[in-house]
Order: structure tokens, then sequence, then C-alpha cells
């Protein structure tokens, strides 16, 4: 029984949102994975020669990468979802049996038998979908650098540029 809602109240729902550090955390590090690419395909010159120590770290860094992304990322949430969540396949979100909106006594009579665990799987695909977007951007980042460029402009027999007034 809450006798007075006071700011321990409104700290201690805040830290809830923050519970699970695991996950939380897991996509703080990728996302730190994701800058370090950008911000070294902006220092990085192209066609400068690597040597074999540079190629090794840089193997490891996106085979670590990739594992984080596509295996941390997604177990931290699946494991959130079952433990605090509860979204296991015995709990159903929609259909025959559903206590919400679309079950039997909600607005729409849903035909379809929809667990809270496929509602968790499918935002797992999605971590993937994210995932494998977000690798494909950032080799694009990294084969695409040094390919900007400027306007040409017409140069004198000096080789200066001439500038029309």
């Amino acid at each position: 029984m809450i006798v007075a809602a006071g700011p321990e109240i409104i700290v201690t729902s805040i830290a809830k949102g923050f519970a699970n550090v695991a996950f939380t955390g897991s996509l703080i590090v990728t996302a730190l994975f994701a800058a370090g690419v950008v911000l070294y395909s902006k220092k990085r010159p192209v066609g400068e020669p690597m040597s074999w120590g540079e190629a090794m770290l840089g193997a490891v860094y996106v085979t670590f990468g990739l594992f984080w992304a596509f295996g941390v990322v997604p177990h931290q949430w699946l494991t959130y979802a079952e433990g605090a969540l509860a979204m296991r396949s015995d709990a159903i979100l929609a259909g025959p049996g559903s206590t919400g909106w679309l079950g039997p006594e909600g607005i729409i009579d849903f035909p379809l038998v929809i667990s809270k665990a496929t509602l968790s799987d499918f935002i797992a695909v999605n971590i993937y979908g994210v995932a494998f977007v977000l690798s494909i951007a950032l080799w694009a980042v990294w084969q695409g650098r040094g390919a900007k460029q400027t306007e040409e402009v017409e140069k004198s027999t000096y080789g200066r540029p001439l500038v029309k007034a």
C-alpha cells in the first residue's frame, strides 16, 4: 500500500525502465562499434598499404562487432523478454484465451492464437534485420571513403584556377 507518492516512487519507476542492464549495455556497445568504423573510415586514407598487424586487428574488430550485433544483442533481448517481461508461449497476446483487446471479451474476436513469445521472436527477427542493414551501411561507408569529389575549376596555362568576375 502506498501511503504517499513522493520522489522515491518516481525514482523507482525510472529505474525499472533501465532494469535490464545487459540488453541496454549490448545496444550501447554495438553503437560504439559502429561509431568506431565510421570515425576510422574518415581517418584512414584510401589506397594506403596496410601492415599484417593492422589487417589482423581490423579483422578481429569486424568479427567481434558482427558477433556482438548478431549474437549478443538478440540473445540479451530474448533473455530479457522471456525473463523479466514474461513473454512466454503460454501467455496469450491475441486470440482465444486472451484477456486483451483481440480476445473473446475484447473489441474484435480474433480467431488466431498469438502468444507473447511470438511477439518476442518477431522483435528478435527485427533486431537481426536492423543489424544486417547496419552492417551493409557500414561496409558502404568504409568502401565509399575518399570518394568525395569537388567540382573541377578550369585552370590557366600556368596551373592556377580561372576565376570569372
